[in-house]
């Protein structure tokens, strides 16, 4: 909204400063940080007023922590400070676009079945929230009308079908047929949502993580909408994606304010409002800029998380079945668990997944350079 007012610079001259991309990224992030600290402690007393707590000890996610701090009336649903703080200052920074509105409305869509599921849990009680069945159908119908828009719009139907993979200098499939498409996008989305959710376990952890990733992302969204950089750097141009790189930085400046809230110990939980939100649009803007197993490597503590909690389940299934007794791999999953299991402190757990997601985001990061 705010980009359109460079078309004024003659009348002031500080406006034509809006063009810059990097100009309405920083200024993205900074209102996203401003609103999510003027929204935080009012969402944060209305939460405790309506007893948005978890009223019961979650034995998958919370039990460990509650022996650090008292978490069972933290108030949850803090994913809304986040969805509020960039949902609005992308939509006043960015340039309208396919990419941008695909994104939003990703984002948006998957806060829904987020938001329901943490209401089901602490208003009714319902450990399980929304059934499995109804989650699955929010994120194939999220899916269905995102890749519609995108094979649709003339700016994107071309670039979507390519298919590149890190330390390639072309594309590896130029043409990539519906149901593959279909599919790639539909796992990245599904599985980056949950492998959020699962990190979302210990104060600051899942957005601590988040932050280098939108980071990372964000420079090479810049580069992906600029043609020299993307020249230069062997990597698709795609032009207007530049504007995603507005986004992620909407989503750095929310991610830092709910941090604030969330740090241990935390006074909020992210909940799945935030975490299903958050790792569809981290799943789905990978797609768009040509980098979609980069993000396996930038994401890497996301994918480490869901991972051990495929397979504890399939070993324990499997051993039950062989044995006839379940055994484990791990003392606990997710994998944060079984090092609180081995006796580490939360702020240790959290501090150090911290610095694996920084490596993560560097290691993604160099594959823009070795093609």
């Amino acid at each position: 909204m705010f980009s359109y007012l460079a078309d004024y610079h003659d009348h002031f001259g500080p406006l034509r400063l809006l063009k810059y991309q990097t100009v309405r990224t920083v200024l993205a992030a900074l209102t996203a940080l401003i609103i999510g600290f003027a929204i935080g402690p009012r969402l944060i007393r209305k939460f405790r007023e309506l007893k948005f707590g978890h009223g019961y000890i979650d034995d998958r996610t919370g039990a460990l922590g509650a022996s650090y701090f008292d978490k069972k009336h933290t108030p949850t649903m803090g994913g809304l400070i986040i969805f509020f703080a960039v949902f609005f200052s992308a939509a006043l920074w960015a340039v309208p676009n396919v990419w941008v509105i695909v994104s939003l409305f990703v984002y948006a869509a998957l806060t829904v079945p987020g938001f329901r599921d943490d209401y089901l849990k602490v208003i009714h009680q319902n450990r399980d929230g929304i059934s499995s069945w109804e989650k699955i159908a929010w994120q194939t119908a999220t899916t269905a009308v995102a890749l519609g828009v995108l094979l649709w719009h003339p700016q994107s139907s071309a670039h979507i079908r390519e298919l590149w993979v890190p330390f390639f200098k072309h594309a590896v499939i130029g043409w990539m047929p519906w149901w593959l498409l279909v599919a790639l996008i539909y796992l990245w989305i599904v599985g980056f949502s949950n492998a959020i959710n699962v990190t979302d376990g210990l104060d600051g952890l899942a957005v601590g993580c988040t932050i280098p990733v939108a980071l990372v992302f964000g420079i090479m969204a810049y580069a992906a909408g600029n043609t020299i950089y993307a020249e230069y750097l062997l990597i698709p141009y795609v032009a207007g994606a530049g504007e995603l790189t507005v986004i992620f930085g909407a989503l750095i400046g929310g991610c830092m304010a709910f941090l604030w809230f969330n740090s241990h110990p935390a006074e909020v939980f992210m909940g799945d409002t935030g975490s299903l939100a958050l790792g569809g649009l981290i799943g789905v803007i990978p797609f768009m800029i040509h980098q979609p197993f980069t993000l396996v490597i930038v994401g890497g503590v996301f994918v480490l998380e869901l991972v051990s909690v495929v397979l504890q389940v399939g070993w324990f299934k499997v051993t039950k079945r062989r044995f006839g007794e379940g055994r484990r791999l791990f003392l606990m999953a997710p994998i944060h668990h079984h090092f609180q299991k081995r006796g580490w402190p939360e702020t240790k757990v959290v501090l150090r997944f911290w610095i694996l997601s920084l490596g993560c985001a560097l290691a993604g990061l160099l594959t823009l350079k070795l093609r």
